[in-house]
This record gives C-alpha cells, structure tokens and sequence, in this order.
C-alpha cells in the first residue's frame, strides 16, 4: 500500500509502504531545488578546506572544485544534511507509530534532479489481548528465618568493620590487596595486560582461574610469577587457550577487624539499647523487604501470563533497538564502576555479540511488556486525572530535590504526555495483578 503526503510549496513527498511484519518503508523525495541549496551549503562549508592551483584558500567558485575533484564532491555532506532534516519531518507525517531507528538508503543523488532516499522502520505492533484479569499466579509465602537476621546482622558488623594494614606475614585467602602486575605471553607483553595499583580481594573469583589462589602466600613488595590460561572461549582470539605469566608485587595487604555483637554494637549502629531489640527492628525490615519482593513478583507474574496469553509480531528491528538500548546503559554503569567497557571483556572473557545475546530475552520481555500493558490500559480506558499527575510530580521533584512548578517548566509537552503514559502503564500493573488468583508457591522437592 502507497500512501503519499505533501508539504507546503512541494519541497518533499513522502510515500509509504507497509512491509511484513510490522516493518514499513518510507520513500522520501526533496525537491531538486532543495537538494541545490544542501549542495551549495556543503560548499559554502568546506570551501576553506580545500586548495585549488590559481586560487587563495577558500576563494576558489563550487564550478572550478566540481571540475577537478568531480560533480558529487559534496553531495555526500549534501545528503547528510538533507536526510537529518527531512527524515524526521517524513516519519511525522507518515502517521506511523515508528519504534525503531531508521535503515537508511539513498536512492537518487544527482545534479539537476530530486534528491531520494529510503527509512526502512519498524512500526508498533498491534497487540491482541486474552484472557487478562483472575489469572492464576504462584508466589511464595514471605517468611523471615533467624538464619536470615543472623545474616543482616553479619553484614552490618561487617559494614561497621575497620580495615587494619598488614605487614607481617604473607598474603591469605580473604585479604584486601593492592596489586601492580603485567601478562606476558610467551615471553611477550600483551595490550590490557597491565594494571597499577589495582584493589583485589582474595576469594572473589575477579581474575582468570586460578590467578587470585597463587597469590596466597605473596610476600609485600615481592615479585611473585602467577602462571594460568586463558579460557578457550576468551573474547581476544590471540590469547584463547594461551598460556600466560603474570608478574606481580603485592604493595599492600589489608584486613576487616570485626566488632563484637553485644549491647554496644546496637547503640552504637541503631536508635536501640539492646542488641535483641535491634534483631527484632531487622526482623520487621527484613519482612517488608519480602514483602515488598513478593509484591513485584505478584506483578511480574501475572504480568507474563498476560503476555502469554496475548498475540502479538514484534519485528526484529524493534529488539535490536531494545538491545542497544540495554548496552547503552551497561557501558555507562561500568565507568560509573571505573570500568571501561573493553577491561570488561578483558576480564570476563566474553564480547559485545555475547553480552547482547544475553541481554535478548530482557529487552524482548521488556517490549512485551510495554505492550501489552499499553492494551490493557486502552481497553480498560485508564485515564490519568490532574491530581494524579500532580501527585507523581511531586514524587519525582522530591527525589530530584526540587521544586514541583520548575520541574514542570523543565519538562516539554511531549515528556509530560510520556510520563501519563508511564502511570497509565503502572496503573495496569496494579489491575491485573489485584485480579489475580494467588497460589502458594510449593517448595521444591530436593532430588
């Protein structure tokens, strides 16, 4: 099916084409005269850069660049330019609901003719709902053990621990290390193979296999070799299932010095006198936690059984969108952490491909679960009233720690439309999962 729109003086046509599975095809015309003007700007921009025998720098006219260096020399800044600005006008016109970013492909680019390009996007499944309220869900009964406070209070006294310098006697399992080593594989250092001053704990299975275990018994300030191999599986192809040689030196050593758990810790870490009157304080935190744990599982699971009752295409496109967007944000937590992304793969042994494989079942739940709930929501006419908004602004300016009438000032029509939308989908949530039919989780069987 082709529909086509115009703007104003006939400077772009837009043609759309429905393909299979939720995926559609824009077809984009610009005007010749437009595609003269990007040309002419091109110029106009990189004019200054280029030299020209017979001219000063930058004087030399578009005529005389076009005929030594050839008629398209700008076309590409051209169509950059024009593509920028004429996709998203295109794809508002166009009507669709566009989830993914745009495939783009330039068609026609010449002198003298409409410049003519393609968006291959994918568009917003629609979404057939089944059965959605009274669905049966298993959650697990919340239960607090006295193992469990036992635990919470271990991390406390942990939390509340002083570190202590060690520098008599050699490094033990459990120990906080400073460490400066180097890889070298056969006989050659290797690139990411070096660290300074890098903080290990002894125990925690950071390093390749068997790295951390030949480092107890290191003396301080002491060479040590640390001899291991790479996993078979390791991202970098030239070191897979090498062996390797680390030289390290131990430049500090430090351990936790616990304190006791009596009457004196309580005071000392809580509003409590007692140290009995502070377990039966984490005993009660501990089960809102659960609580709370087993309130989001409610949800989650009548959520998916929404899903699997529902019918819906979801393109391609639109996952690898999703996934992109999951790595986007694993990058930035891990140099939030210190953490470049390529140390990541140094460390762990898997690659971009790996990690985004795993990230596929969330970002494809993710999607499913937007889209239903959205259905729901619309079926279910889920309207968000004045005070409600008000009421989440209130909680988001809180959080930010700012006032209520800045936040809205801050915020475009279009983020306030998304935040509705954002409720509404919460708002479904809640529905869907009150309705459900709670069964007791069994435990089990241990084979």
């Amino acid at each position: 099916m082709h529909i086509e729109f115009k703007e104003e003086l006939l400077t772009m046509s837009v043609q759309v084409e429905n393909l299979e599975k939720n995926m559609a095809k824009l077809t984009i015309e610009v005007a010749a005269e437009e595609f003269e003007k990007a040309v002419q700007a091109a110029y106009m921009k990189n004019k200054n850069k280029i030299t020209i025998p017979g001219f000063r720098k930058g004087k030399a006219p578009r005529v005389m660049i076009e005929k030594m260096y050839g008629t398209g020399i700008f076309f590409e800044d051209a169509a950059n330019a024009l593509i920028q600005r004429e996709y998203p006008k295109a794809a508002d016109e166009s009507g669709l609901d566009i989830v993914s970013y745009p495939e783009i492909d330039v068609v026609q680019v010449e002198k003298g003719k409409s410049f003519i390009f393609t968006a291959e996007v994918a568009v917003k499944p629609e979404v057939t709902l089944g059965e959605y309220k009274g669905l049966e869900v298993e959650v697990a009964p919340v239960e607090v053990t006295e193992e469990e406070v036992a635990a919470e209070l271990k991390r406390e006294q942990e939390n509340n621990s002083r570190t202590i310098d060690v520098d008599d006697r050699a490094v033990a399992e459990g120990d906080m290390v400073t460490l400066d080593f180097e890889g070298f594989v056969d006989g050659e250092a290797f690139e990411g193979g070096k660290g300074t001053d890098y903080p290990l704990t002894i125990g925690s299975n950071s390093f390749i296999p068997g790295f951390e275990d030949q480092l107890v018994g290191a003396e301080l300030n002491t060479e040590v070799e640390v001899n291991v191999t790479f996993p078979e599986n390791y991202h970098a192809n030239d070191l897979a299932g090498k062996p390797a040689v680390f030289k390290c030196t131990v430049k500090a050593i430090k351990v936790k010095e616990l304190p006791e758990l009596d009457d004196e810790f309580a005071k000392d870490v809580s509003e409590f006198d007692t140290l009995d009157e502070y377990k039966a304080d984490i005993e009660k935190n501990l089960r809102e936690r659960k609580e709370g744990v087993a309130k989001r599982e409610r949800e989650d699971k009548a959520v998916d059984a929404v899903i699997a009752n529902a019918q819906m295409d979801i393109p391609e496109a639109m996952i690898q969108n999703q996934i992109q967007q999951l790595m986007n944000d694993f990058v930035q937590r891990m140099q939030a952490q210190g953490l470049s992304i390529d140390q990541y793969y140094q460390f762990t042994g898997l690659d971009q491909a790996k990690i985004q494989e795993q990230m596929r079942p969330q970002a494809l739940k993710r999607i499913q679960s937007r889209l239903v709930l959205e259905k729901v929501a619309e079926v279910e006419n889920i309207q968000i009233s004045d005070e409600k908004f008000e009421e989440e602004l209130k909680t988001m300016a809180d959080m930010y720690k700012m006032e209520v009438e800045k936040l809205k000032e801050l915020m475009g029509d279009a983020e306030k439309e998304q935040m509705k939308k954002d409720i509404a989908v919460q708002e479904a949530v809640t529905l869907v999962a009150e309705s459900a039919k709670v069964v007791e989780k069994k435990e089990e069987a241990a084979e």
